[in-house]
């Protein structure tokens, strides 16, 4: 589902369309919008962290905080970081025993090399390939070596899909369909190792595309 990132028009579609979209996806991962090998990538890259003493990961694009819930279920400490303010707030209601912060996906208020292992629940949807370069750097200057880093976007050739009226909110919203083989050449650039890539056929209505899924870590 879709997540805001760090432009600017995005995060006024996603504040405007809060509670819309929280009716529809909610404030936890479910078998409505997460289907098997999505829930499998999860639960592998949350056992990965677990495995790390001392383990803190974040959910960067977090929306209402699905899969920062889904983390912190699994003993993990969590930090929910998210530009839109709206979705922020109900995060926050829905899981008040987890850290959330206002942030942008090249610009996150974490410090250096402190995260165990970062995931990008379709946040880069609404982001250029063109901007994928500095976020992908950002991701790689908050994950300690080693650190773990799950993308999860819809798949194509980085083109633009552009709506006039995003979700009822009569703002205008740009999303991109990154290739696989991009996306893991920029995650090498950005000083990331490749451990698995996938992608899966549309399995619900709201899939007119099919998804892609980059596990990487930090070298």
């Amino acid at each position: 589902m879709p997540a805001p990132d760090a432009d600017p028009d995005a995060t006024a579609v996603w504040n405007a369309s809060a509670e819309r979209y929280v009716e529809f996806v909610g404030t936890e991962l479910s078998a409505v919008t997460e289907g098997p090998v999505d829930r499998a990538l999860l639960t592998a890259f949350a056992e990965a962290a677990a495995s790390r003493p001392g383990a803190r990961v974040a959910d960067v694009g977090c929306g209402p905080g699905r899969v920062a819930a889904f983390l912190a279920r699994s003993g993990l400490s969590v930090l929910g970081v998210d530009p839109a303010t709206e979705l922020l707030a109900r995060a926050r209601l829905a899981h008040p025993t987890i850290d959330f912060e206002e942030g942008r996906l090249d610009d996150l208020p974490i410090p250096d090399a402190s995260l165990t292992g970062a995931v990008c629940w379709y946040s880069i949807i609404n982001t250029p390939p063109t901007g994928l370069d500095r976020c992908l750097i950002e991701l790689h200057r908050v994950l300690e070596p080693d650190g773990s880093l799950l993308l999860a976007f819809q798949s194509g050739g980085g083109e633009a899909v552009f709506r006039s009226d995003a979700y009822g909110t009569g703002l205008p919203l740009t999303s991109y369909r990154h290739g696989i083989a991009d996306v893991t050449q920029r995650l090498k650039t950005a000083g990331f190792r490749l451990h698995a890539t996938t992608e899966r056929v549309p399995e619900f209505t709201h899939e007119t595309t099919p998804q892609a899924f980059v596990l990487a870590s930090r070298r």
